[in-house]
């Protein structure tokens, strides 16, 4: 079993400090830290006017449930140690704290067997202390929650929700059930939304691996070569372990894996038209990925005929640091008075730390013209010289490219030889294809400014972008026209107009051991007396002495100094200013 590393101090301990730090974030929360309760701070003034209701359940999975308490949602939680069921006692002393008598209660509990039986015993004595003390039944109401339809098989004809857990579905009917409540509702208007919820909600995880647990470590490990399709939350096997797939493949068959479970099959044996969508982080995925598992499951549900009309997309329910993501799909009703009551309760504010809430304005879109910039028109042109130009400055990039990737991988981040190489092809591909104005040079350069900024990317991109525009800049200040109107003198004193545009947005200069080194001296000299061959030997001088320089700029100025390894953005140029003189000798 593999330890895993976590910011613990005491496993035992580490439930009631994460609350604790909660609450210290959260200035609306209290706790009781002894049953490890979370709840509104004005809860004597809340549960005279409004129903309360409260969730729970094992630890491990914030911000559920404590993160969803405040005002619009939850009025309290309990949790549990990690991965494990409150006691009834926790549970009955939650549910001491927040009844109303007035409105009644509302229990949210999750299809755990540890979660059911603790939830229902602590509902039944506290149904009998009330009954010992001579009072009328308690205004008590539960609703289990099982969305998941991952270990359930499409094919099988699933009648009692057996071995259905509650997932990430949970949280929607905390959010409708609370907003409801908010909003003044009935114990059984506030039941009646979390039961349609319940019934309507469908959700499917995939996880890249289990979570480790702090204090016990990974309890078993997916291999490089393994994705595991409807893993559950507290590590369970879920019903299908494959290989990785492109995430365009995988997430819609997660979506089609919903669509075509039983369950939501029985529950919308017609057309389902109109959902709510949530895609949620199991803890470690990158938002980065999240944002790609967010479009893909959208344009999915669309390609099984519903609407997404309300998308959520965050870290709702997690397993720990699990990396994985669950979907889950709200089918909204049919009848439009009921659908915009419900999403009326979606946009309902909630006043609590796990929830974002959402503003939706009316896409108007871009009525007015006149507010956008004209683009600039260019008429594509061929020229015999600046084709030349291109392909000898593009062959010697290809030629020298292993060379600089080199000496990044040494130096730096390893990517600088390929990034130079997609921007020269980018721009031998556009000569190649008459894509570019090569009759006037101030647009050629723009244009070419253009795709460097596409294909490139990155710093070293975005300076050659703000050197090219500078000095399309320049030959236009010098009204530079057309190619004849051009010398080598001219083309230098256009670079040092340039390097001054370049030097308003970086520090960096000769002597800080990057790209500088080698352009500068380039463009002095050509400024100086046109010579090329000149020009080209100053930059090669300047880049070959980069090796003896103590980086200032860049990540190399992180990696320890190695001698005799020049800067690889300076070696990069050199190799396109060498294609260049090459055409034009």
């Amino acid at each position: 079993m593999s330890a895993g590393k976590h910011f613990v101090s005491d496993p035992k301990d580490l439930v009631r400090n994460s609350l604790s730090g909660l609450v210290s974030a959260n200035p609306h929360l209290a706790l009781d830290e002894k049953e490890k309760v979370t709840y509104v701070k004005d809860l004597a003034t809340l549960r005279t006017k409004q129903v309360t209701l409260f969730c729970g359940g094992g630890s491990g999975h914030e911000p559920a449930h404590a993160g969803f308490v405040g005002h619009g949602m939850l009025t309290a939680a309990v949790s549990g140690h990690v991965f494990a069921s409150p006691t009834s006692s926790q549970v009955l002393s939650c549910l001491r704290r927040v009844y109303s008598e007035e409105h009644g209660t509302l229990v949210v509990i999750k299809n755990y067997t540890g979660d059911v039986l603790n939830f229902g015993r602590a509902v039944e004595r506290f149904k009998s202390e009330s009954v010992n003390q001579g009072k009328p039944l308690p205004k008590v109401a539960m609703v289990v929650v099982d969305d998941d339809v991952g270990v359930v098989n499409p094919n099988d004809d699933d009648e009692g929700g057996v071995g259905r857990r509650g997932l990430a579905g949970t949280v929607l009917v905390n959010k409708f059930a609370g907003a409801r409540a908010a909003s003044g509702g009935s114990l059984s208007q506030v039941k009646e939304v979390a039961e349609y919820v319940i019934s309507n909600t469908f959700t499917i995880g995939c996880a890249l691996n289990a979570a480790s647990v702090p204090g016990q470590g990974l309890p078993r490990v997916l291999g490089d070569d393994e994705i595991e399709i409807g893993m559950g939350i507290h590590n369970e096997p879920g019903f299908e372990t494959k290989k990785p797939q492109p995430a365009d493949i995988l997430i819609p068959s997660l979506v089609d894996h919903i669509v075509g479970s039983a369950p939501f099959k029985k529950a919308h044996p017609g057309r389902a038209g109109r959902i709510i969508l949530m895609v949620n982080n199991l803890g470690a995925t990158s938002n980065l990925e999240l944002g790609l598992v967010t479009k893909l499951a959208v344009d999915a549900t669309r390609n099984c005929g519903l609407e997404s009309v309300r998308v959520y997309s965050g870290t709702y329910m997690t397993g720990l640091a699990m990396p994985g993501v669950s979907i889950s799909l709200l089918v909204l009703p049919e009848d439009e008075t009921q659908r915009n009551e419900l999403l009326a309760l979606a946009d309902q504010s909630a006043q609590c730390p796990g929830w974002v809430n959402q503003t939706w304005i009316e896409d108007a879109g871009c009525t007015d013209e006149s507010a956008m910039a004209p683009a600039v028109q260019v008429k594509p042109a061929s020229n015999e010289t600046w084709e030349k130009v291109i392909t000898l400055a593009y062959r010697n990039v290809v030629a020298d490219e292993p060379q600089v990737t080199l000496l990044d991988q040494l130096m730096g981040d390893g990517d600088c030889g390929q990034v130079l190489l997609s921007g020269a092809t980018a721009i031998n591909d556009a000569a190649q294809a008459t894509q570019l104005p090569l009759n006037d040079p101030a647009a050629a350069l723009a244009r070419i400014s253009s795709i460097v900024e596409d294909a490139m990317g990155g710093t070293s991109g975005i300076i050659y972008c703000l050197f090219l525009d500078g000095l399309a800049q320049q030959l236009r200040s010098l009204n530079v026209a057309d190619n004849a109107s051009l010398n080598t003198q001219l083309w230098g004193q256009a670079m040092l107009g340039a390097l001054d545009t370049l030097y308003q947005y970086t520090t960096a200069r000769p002597g800080h051991r990057t790209l500088i080194d080698a352009l500068e001296p380039f463009a002095s000299t050509l400024a100086k007396n046109g010579s090329l061959e000149q020009a080209l030997d100053a930059a090669d001088k300047g880049a070959a002495a980069t090796a003896h320089m103590q980086p200032k700029r860049g990540r190399a100025v992180y990696v320890q100094q190695k001698e005799n390894l020049a800067d690889a953005g300076a070696a990069g140029l050199v190799s396109v200013l060498k294609g260049i003189v090459s055409a034009l000798q």
